[in-house]
């Protein structure tokens, strides 16, 4: 049986670092987000006996160790929660991104979030989006969002029926457009997890998110893109400084990201520079784990800002609010 399906990654909007799980992927405290695209990732599953063993291939590259487990750990949820024989086969899997992974820019969440989709269908799971939600979330918890896809939230909880994702509602996901400011530099996410988790500022951190996730969700309800923006920029802050403060004292900002974070608030202050009538501009910075930047503003301001960004020096381009992990018809299959 095979199948095919499409996510797009996100960028956390109220983010989480720290796990209480390692192998199911429970954060410590619930989580906001919001798919991006036309950024994807593309995946095709099959379970067959003429497999010799499970395969899984990413942009090219079998997967081996670590990144072979984690995959392992979704394609074994799955298996868990079908009763259709031909799950004890083999499966192969692979999967394409459309966009530089590994670079802050949220490859594992769609990456996962793809892959849950088309074993759910390949393993013929009833399953709704909410419980596909639970089979990505073991190889990446943010991949759970991605799975529901436009802004969504991952309630945490130490079983699948509390630490699950479920959509909210709300008219940002037509205003909203992305600059992305690409600004690559490897990283590893799991590796933030453990340095945050040790940080200093870990428990003041878990404190003052509960504020921070209810002021977010109500924005989204009251379609307030400015708090929206406004808690991102300060949220990555504030991850970042809990993760800088561990014992490797790790920090993953370069120059470039530096100089994207003041133009920004360049525009935001003072508006743009050849335009007296605009004194300032709807405009707000968020980073992932990683260098790279989301500049987040309105439609009527993208592409200027996305120049003003671009001046930087800086690779650039518009994204916008992505849907939720869908099925592909079988002509779109990657073998």
């Amino acid at each position: 049986m095979k199948a095919t399906a499409m996510a797009h990654p996100i960028q956390g909007l109220v983010k989480y670092h720290g796990m209480r799980d390692d192998i199911e992927r429970l954060p410590y405290h619930d989580s906001i987000s919001v798919c991006t695209a036309p950024s994807h990732t593309k995946t095709t599953v099959e379970f067959s006996m003429d497999y010799d063993e499970d395969t899984y291939v990413v942009d090219g590259e079998e997967l081996e160790g670590s990144a072979f487990d984690r995959v392992e750990r979704v394609v074994e949820k799955a298996r868990s929660m079908s009763d259709a024989a031909h799950t004890v086969y083999p499966v192969r899997l692979e999967s394409e991104n459309s966009f530089p992974s590994n670079v802050g820019l949220g490859s594992s969440s769609s990456g996962f979030a793809a892959a849950a989709r088309a074993l759910a269908e390949a393993a013929e799971l009833d399953a709704s989006l909410e419980d596909i939600s639970t089979i990505a979330r073991v190889g990446s918890a943010s991949a759970a969002r991605a799975v529901t896809g436009g802004f969504s939230y991952l309630t945490a909880g130490m079983n699948d029926q509390d630490c699950r994702s479920h959509r909210i509602p709300t008219d940002l996901e037509s205003e909203l457009k992305i600059v992305v400011a690409l600004v690559p530099a490897y990283k590893e996410t799991d590796d933030a997890h453990s340095e945050a988790e040790r940080s200093h500022m870990f428990g003041d951190r878990m404190a003052h998110v509960v504020e921070q996730l209810q002021d977010c969700k109500d924005a989204l309800h009251e379609d307030d893109l400015e708090r929206v923006g406004d808690i991102a920029e300060h949220d990555s802050l504030s991850l970042a400084a809990t993760t800088m403060t561990g014992p490797e004292g790790w920090v993953y900002w370069k120059p470039a990201t530096l100089s994207v974070f003041d133009t920004v608030r360049e525009l935001r202050e003072n508006g743009y520079e050849d335009d007296d009538d605009v004194n300032s501009v709807p405009v707000w910075f968020s980073t992932d784990t990683g260098a790279s930047v989301y500049v987040n503003t309105t439609a009527e301001h993208v592409e200027r800002v996305k120049e003003a960004v671009a001046e930087t020096g800086v690779r650039t381009t518009i994204w916008e609010v992505g849907g939720p992990a869908k099925l592909l018809d079988d002509d779109e299959a990657l073998f």
